[in-house]
């Protein structure tokens, strides 16, 4: 809270009879609500905007000629665990990239550690420098039909609700629950009934789509296609455009972003992982593109701001004015959203500002606790001539439900590489059982050897494909010896791994050391024959029994439509 004397402080550089703590000098700023550019100066006093649209004098000063200044960008959904680096690498990669608040579901790390997972998540946001907000993980885990490492109920839940840092309630991922009037769910949903809950609705339309709003559900982010957007704005959704490593809908939303719905739509990741990050960018990537798509420029740096704040009850920021926060980015380019330079909360972005930061000790550093694995452990029994295959189609985590022709070799199942069917395997990691779910998988082109993860949404099992049991086997038990990460085998060998301790979705070294840990693992799948952009984050959705169509858990194949396991 600001004390008297800091908001006299305020007043008065504000009205220019003090000098600001830092002005922003001759920058063009870009009006998010009229798409005007005027050049002014911007005065800060501590963490807030005193002044705009007039000249003043600085104690410091930034140049901004040449410069436009536009609000911080606020990313409404991402896990950081699936940047495979923890909160405080997570603020230091991407608040350069003018990314100065970020709504975060701690749930992968929930589904294996529980409440200490969220405590970890809590404690690290309240030390960032970016803002980063926490939304309380609803569905751990994200079904009946899966071996989580916890369980979260709505008495776990409850005494985080009024944490400063908490926004409200995670993405509802279980809407079969929501529709079947679910007791375990709507235990969740009734205490926050007057706060925030995110949706999670993928295809959900009609009645259907009426019933799960019923529940106070006012956001998605699994909206894939422009007619189930509009559907969604019509019935009051404030729809996320998603572009993550993985899910990418950009491009199929793009045309729904206009001056009539610009201030009901925002932008999120839902996840980028750091080698994308600096290939790509983050946000800053979304907004150049889908300026590039013909959107208006202020409606789309409109969405990734002001509409954000607003649907997620921030109103202390999403626009560069008297009273806001003071999180500004500086663009050398507004179509390019080129970033020069960042503000967050009145503090200039360099890397001095993230050495201060406390250090939060890592959790879940022995969470990998699954038994050592033979190839035998991978057989499937030889039956019907046509099984349910897993269908991957590269930018979508919906996978289809194929019926296809797998060979067998005695009385055993074995993978067709000639026609891009491999195995796929969930094996439990969590100490729990010794589940082990068998099926096959078409998409991902591999010619040999095999690609395991322990990122596996949203349980976390570790997920194996491969072509022969022996390379399966020789990965899963490498993730093991790693204490979770990723890991590319063939011949019997180890071609290429990465380690990710922290709960098995984490690494705990810096960011720059993620981003080169990558290449060689991608070079490895590439190698393979896997022809897939981001291969391991895209095997770590294949045992997401909440997204349609087919998946697989260590239950074993999972039909999402019927929402039951399927037994042949």
């Amino acid at each position: 809270m600001i004390s008297k004397d800091q908001l006299a402080r305020a007043i008065a550089q504000g009205r220019g009879s003090q000098p600001a703590d830092l002005v922003v000098k001759n920058v063009g700023l870009l009006d998010i609500i009229s798409g005007d550019v005027v050049t002014t100066d911007i005065a800060i006093c501590g963490d807030r905007i005193v002044g705009t649209y007039e000249s003043y004098d600085g104690v410091e000063e930034i140049d901004g000629h040449g410069l436009f200044a536009v609000p911080g960008f606020i990313d409404t959904h991402l896990h950081v665990e699936s940047s495979l680096v923890t909160p405080a690498e997570f603020d230091r990669c991407v608040l350069p990239h003018g990314v100065t608040t970020a709504i975060c579901d701690p749930h992968e790390i929930a589904n294996v550690l529980g409440v200490e997972g969220i405590r970890y998540f809590l404690a690290s946001a309240e030390v960032t420098v970016m803002d980063l907000r926490v939304q309380l993980s609803s569905c751990v885990p994200s079904s009946e039909y899966e071996t989580s490492g916890a369980r979260l109920v709505a008495a776990d839940l409850l005494p985080f609700r009024d944490h400063p840092k908490v926004i409200g309630l995670a993405e509802f991922m279980n809407f079969p629950g929501v529709l079947a009037a679910d007791a375990d769910v709507f235990d969740k949903l009734a205490p926050f009934q007057d706060g925030h809950i995110d949706g999670h609705a993928p295809l959900l339309r009609g009645r259907d789509l009426n019933g799960y709003l019923a529940a106070r559900i006012v956001t998605d982010h699994e909206t894939t296609s422009a007619d189930e957007a509009r559907e969604k704005l019509r019935k009051g959704v404030t729809v996320l455009i998603r572009e993550g490593s993985v899910s990418k809908d950009l491009r199929a939303l793009a045309e729904v972003l206009d001056e009539n719905t610009s201030s009901f739509m925002c932008l999120c990741t839902d996840d980028r992982n750091p080698l994308d990050i600096g290939e790509q960018g983050h946000l800053d990537h979304m907004i150049r593109t889908l300026i590039s798509l013909g959107r208006p420029i202020h409606h789309v740096y409109r969405a990734a701001t002001w509409s954000a704040a607003r649907a997620f009850g921030l109103p202390d920021r999403g626009q560069i004015a008297p009273g806001r926060r003071a999180d500004v980015v500086l663009v050398g380019d507004l179509a390019a959203c080129s970033v020069c330079n960042v503000i967050s909360a009145g503090r200039i972005v360099t890397p001095q500002l993230f050495e201060g930061r406390p250090e939060i000790a890592p959790v879940g550093l022995d969470s990998m606790k699954a038994r050592v694995v033979s190839p035998a452990d991978f057989e499937i029994a030889g039956g019907a001539d046509e099984l349910p295959v897993i269908g991957v189609e590269p930018g979508l985590i919906i996978t289809a439900n194929r019926r296809l022709h797998v060979p067998s070799e005695g009385n055993r199942r074995v993978a067709d590489p000639g026609n891009d069917i491999a195995k796929v395997a969930v094996v439990a990691r969590h100490g729990h059982n010794d589940n082990i779910g068998r099926g096959f998988v078409t998409g991902f082109t591999l010619q040999a050897g095999a690609i395991a993860t322990s990122v596996a949404h949203d349980s976390h099992n570790i997920c194996v494909i491969g072509v022969n049991d022996d390379d399966m086997a020789v990965a899963v038990n490498r993730l093991e010896d790693l204490g979770g990460g990723f890991v590319v085998a063939s011949g019997g060998q180890v071609l290429a791994d990465f380690a990710l301790p922290l709960a098995g979705l984490m690494s705990l070294g810096s960011f720059e050391s993620v981003r080169a840990g990558l290449v060689p693992l991608r070079q490895a799948a590439r190698g393979l024959g896997c022809t897939l952009e981001e291969p391991f984050l895209q095997v770590a959705f294949l045992a997401l029994p909440v997204i349609p169509h087919l998946k697989i858990t260590d239950l074993g194949m999972f039909d999402v439509d019927r929402y039951r396991l399927i037994e042949d």
